[in-house]
């Protein structure tokens, strides 16, 4: 079997900035008939999952992302791992830090693109915030 050249699984997210959560939610699930996943406020911001399509990415709508371009958040086997990879071709990783999937490790191109990569430790997180809606 031939080794992947890369360390990405699957896009699994795809977390876009948005100025107004609720006004996006509307707008996704009653103008282009999303499903609403979760609608979850906490820690002064609010994210919403919104699900276009049976299979992913699914969309990530958050007030507290800066910037105007969205962050593609792939799935890795292993995080340390694909860190190690990446770096063996020059890459220089931010500091990790976690979402509820899992550990994570973000980073910007030199054009500006936001990708991030994530080890899925807590798979049951998904089924824990499916219906959970805050606002």
């Amino acid at each position: 079997m031939t080794e992947s050249p890369h360390p990405f699984e699957r896009l699994d997210f795809i977390y876009m900035p948005s100025r107004d959560v609720a006004a996006d939610v509307e707008h996704f699930t009653n103008m282009l008939g999303a499903e609403l996943v979760f609608a979850i406020e906490a820690f002064e911001a609010r994210v919403a999952m919104v699900r276009l399509s049976a299979g992913p990415p699914d969309l990530l709508l958050a007030d507290h992302l800066t910037g105007d371009r969205p962050i593609l958040v792939y799935r890795v086997a292993d995080l340390d791992d694909a860190i190690k990879a990446l770096e063996s071709r020059g890459w220089i990783p931010a500091p990790r830090f976690g979402i509820p999937h899992g550990p994570c490790c973000a980073f910007e191109t030199t054009g500006g693109h936001r990708i991030a990569i994530y080890e899925l430790t807590r798979p049951e997180v998904a089924e824990r915030l499916a219906g959970r809606r805050d606002f």
